[in-house]
């Protein structure tokens, strides 16, 4: 494993991955905790994810890379796993009640206490303020989606694991093809991991970033 120092610096979208090179069982399994432990706003945790490790599972995946997106294609056939996240489209006492049963189960609070039905009301009037439209939903689930995103992404960097993110699909595609739409999710990204190719140009790149006083003010 790396340090946090080391993996924010070596990190970087990896361009082409050695197909021959695989993910550890043990790693796929911290991977997936780490998919499974991320923060989302009141612990709603509107996500759902799919993984491909075998090649007609790669192969599914890669059938929304086509026409326009075919350069992304090699990623997804090449790479050890792919992930494929999802948002729900809306959130329904079903998916809210789920939650809450989980918490309790978990130790948060006792059943039918008072911190339970603070907690219940307080996540549904957080989803009522953001399920005002479709889009609106959309829009909030998909950001705790990418808050998932950002923590897997530094997760593989730390088991030094290469990675990219890739939004160059037709999600349209990808949802159908996967049967996301009718459990109600929307593929939103694809993160492809495994392990650089020696001949990766953007591996041997330097990183380009702004300036620390550029993008941070203290006060």
């Amino acid at each position: 494993m790396y340090t946090l120092r080391d993996a924010i610096h070596n990190r970087y979208s990896t361009k082409a991955f050695d197909p021959n090179k695989k993910i550890s069982d043990s790693d796929i399994d911290l991977l997936k905790q780490a998919l499974r432990l991320s923060p989302s706003s009141t612990n709603v945790q509107p996500w759902h994810f799919v993984i491909a490790s075998t090649e007609a599972g790669k192969t599914q995946v890669a059938k929304s890379t086509q026409e326009n997106y075919k350069f992304n294609e090699a990623k997804v056939l090449n790479a050890s796993h792919v992930v494929v996240f999802a948002a729900k489209q809306n959130i329904d006492d079903a998916h809210l009640d789920k939650v809450l049963a989980k918490e309790s189960a978990d130790g948060r609070f006792e059943k039918g206490s008072e911190v339970e039905a603070q907690m219940n009301n307080g996540r549904r009037y957080f989803v009522g303020l953001n399920q005002t439209s479709d889009e609106a939903i959309k829009a909030w689930t998909g950001k705790q989606v990418y808050l998932n995103l950002g923590q897997f992404l530094l997760s593989t960097a730390l088991l030094g694991i290469d990675s990219v993110p890739i939004e160059g699909f037709d999600a349209e595609i990808l949802s159908n093809e996967l049967g996301l739409t009718e459990q109600g999710f929307d593929a939103l990204a694809i993160v492809a991991l495994g392990y650089r190719d020696e001949g990766d140009f953007n591996a041997k790149l330097p990183k380009s970033r702004l300036a620390i006083d550029n993008i941070i003010t203290e006060i």
